[in-house]
């Protein structure tokens, strides 16, 4: 596939900010939509809010400056919203984060010390060009019930109409956009369709000023008060990691295949390592860990330009908005069906690079390859939308994963199953 702007160029300044404006959308949408989770009074999760957006940022600058050196958004690892959900749920009323984030840092240490030795190095060669498409897939798939619950979020029925027909006629008009537009403009379509959608929506709606009032003061710690070691906490987010290995490899293998990069196994060294020191400082801060996000390839394709310098300025971005409360309280009145409707569209673009990938790598010629790619979409599809109640507690970090899954089974399929000899 070719691009605009290759993965090491600089575009001009003002190109940059465009396309940088796309990366800035999708990594504030990633950043919200984690927020749900923070606890304690009203000045006490604004203060989260603002902790997770300075580390978001810091991490995409320096993840794309000096880590794995690629255009990929960093965000709020979704695996590790699982940990700390299934965590907070079993303690009920007698809430202790600290025991959450002491295991937050120490999953942080792992991953760091992982990335230094040799295991990382024998994992990465597993990523075959068929394994790598279909994680390109698996991402778009297994989204899909964030993104329903985004477009028709539960207990608001009365607003599940705006959601159906704004997906209706806002996808094919996004497609028309990027089709029709050349150049450096194509990069506005995601934002333009934001500002539309916020529009709309608040002038059906209205109710925009009350997202404003929790946003008024911000208070609290800024570092954890105290390492709290609980056993079974810190053996759950172990697992969590696990996932989250597989997501952060599976996200720049996947790009460097796309991009057609030489040094790949380099970048993933770094990129993993990154993430295990953001990762031990994001329990330290007491905020949910960073991973590698893998929706990147589909705006990569949509826009056409793959320069790893085009992220820089949405990290500046989001480190403003750290210090801005009110900003932050803008940006979180996105309703989420807007959000749910473009990552719908961008999910669509995520799987229209995968497909031209399996074209260009001729990775599927036969009917045997092509279960390679089909059965593990299934298995994501259907441990996506698994009752957690049937998986033991502390397998849902993995069983309760469809993209964990679908990633083991097309290893399974691709290196032990079908393997050719």
């Amino acid at each position: 596939m070719a691009f605009k702007y290759s993965i090491d160029s600089r575009p001009p300044a003002g190109q940059l900010l465009l396309y940088s404006l796309q990366w800035f959308v999708l990594a504030v949408a990633v950043v919200v939509t984690s927020l749900f989770i923070a606890v304690g009074s009203p000045a006490e999760r604004v203060l989260y809010a603002q902790k997770v957006f300075a580390l978001m940022g810091v991490a995409t600058i320096i993840q794309a400056l000096w880590g794995h050196r690629m255009p990929i958004v960093v965000g709020p690892a979704s695996v590790l919203l699982v940990g700390i959900i299934t965590t907070l749920a079993s303690q009920g009323e007698a809430v202790n984060t600290n025991k959450i984030y002491t295991a937050v840092l120490i999953g942080g240490v792992a991953i760091t010390l992982l990335a230094t030795g040799r295991i990382l190095e024998h994992l990465q060669r597993i990523f075959t060009p068929r394994i790598v498409i279909v994680i390109m897939m698996l991402i778009a798939v297994t989204l899909s019930p964030t993104i329903k619950n985004l477009i028709f979020p539960a207990g608001d029925e009365a607003r599940h109409s705006f959601g159906l027909w704004f997906a209706i006629a806002g996808v094919p008009l996004m497609a028309l956009a990027s089709f029709k537009l050349k150049g450096v403009v194509k990069s506005l379509v995601i934002p333009i369709a934001l500002m539309v959608g916020c529009v709309i929506y608040y002038a059906i709606y209205g109710g925009y000023g009350e997202r404003f009032a929790q946003f008024t003061a911000s208070e609290g710690p800024l570092l954890l008060p105290a390492l709290e070691f609980d056993g079974s906490i810190i053996a759950a987010f172990m697992l969590c990691y696990v996932a989250l290995l597989i997501n952060d490899v599976g996200s720049v293998q996947s790009l460097g295949g796309m991009l057609q990069t030489t040094d790949t196994d380099k970048r993933c060294r770094r990129g993993v390592g990154l993430t295990g020191l953001l990762n031990i400082v994001a329990g330290g801060l007491g905020v949910i860990g960073p991973v590698n996000y893998s929706m990147s390839p589909g705006v990569i394709a949509s826009s056409q330009c793959a320069s790893r310098y085009a992220v820089v300025p949405a990290g500046v971005g989001l480190i403003i908005c750290a210090f801005i409360p009110s900003l932050i309280a803008a940006l979180s009145a996105i309703p989420d069906t807007v959000i749910g409707v473009i990552l719908l569209y961008l999910m669509g673009t995520q799987i229209a690079a995968g497909l031209h990938m399996v074209t260009t790598s001729h990775s599927v010629e036969s009917f045997d390859e092509g279960m390679i790619i089909g059965l593990p979409v299934m298995v994501a599809l259907l441990f996506g939308v698994i009752p957690m109640d049937v998986i033991p507690a502390i397998l849902r970090p993995i069983i309760g994963n469809g993209f964990v899954m679908g990633v083991l089974t097309v290893i399974l399929l691709e290196h032990v199953i079908m393997r050719k000899r």
